[in-house]
């Protein structure tokens, strides 16, 4: 009796083990930043490579676009109330952060293809932050590029030029090294998604 209750005992602390190490092979590279609850993890499983026009409509890719950490927004120019709130919040957040010693860029992507030109993206950017990134695409290149970031979007029919796009409304941190590393709602203010991103970006240096 002894005898099988120490091989329970071993066998309870081999399953503890193996699940401590395969959780701990399965939490990289998000355990490095599991202190920052505030922000959903995204462990590597959201972004990826994407080809867009930029605001000349010179072909662009993720390597050209994301030098430093970015702040990556899909969104459209006619938005008429959640994507200005949205972008403009993120463009106080990288004052915010430059003010604290940390340089993001915020890049916004347009899910509207047949509207937003790279005239129209690149404009709709520069009003909001001088370093803010706008880009586009054909159809096929931001259908690929919102597939990668895992984002939703559907037009409305086009009665007319003010059609209305049903789009995901997330905040996403992405590194040129790491890819994507957190993800945010739009309900945090700007000194809150500060915190959150800083709380990523002190975890890079």
């Amino acid at each position: 009796m002894t005898r099988y209750l120490a091989l329970a005992a071993a066998a309870v602390v081999a399953v503890a083990l193996l699940g401590t190490y395969a959780a701990t092979r399965l939490m990289k590279p998000d355990d490095d930043y599991a202190s920052c609850n505030g922000g959903a993890v995204a462990g590597g499983e959201i972004g990826g490579p994407f080809e867009l026009l930029d605001k000349t409509g010179s072909t662009v890719t993720d390597a050209d676009v994301i030098t430093e950490p970015s702040l990556v927004y899909f969104g459209y120019t006619f938005c008429p109330d959640v994507c200005p709130l949205d972008t403009t919040r993120n463009a106080e957040t990288t004052d915010i952060l430059a003010e604290r010693g940390l340089s993001v860029t915020p890049v916004f992507i347009s899910i509207d293809p047949q509207r937003d030109t790279p005239r129209a993206v690149g404009e709709f950017a520069e009003v909001l932050h001088e370093k803010m990134i706008g880009l586009t695409g054909s159809p096929e290149q931001v259908a690929a590029a919102s597939k990668a970031y895992k984002t939703y979007y559907k037009a409305h029919p086009a009665e007319d030029d003010y059609y209305l796009v049903d789009h995901s409304t997330f905040t996403y941190l992405t590194l040129p090294d790491e890819g994507t590393v957190g993800f945010f709602r739009r309900d945090l203010t700007a000194e809150q998604l500060a915190d959150e991103v800083g709380c990523f970006l002190d975890h890079t240096r």
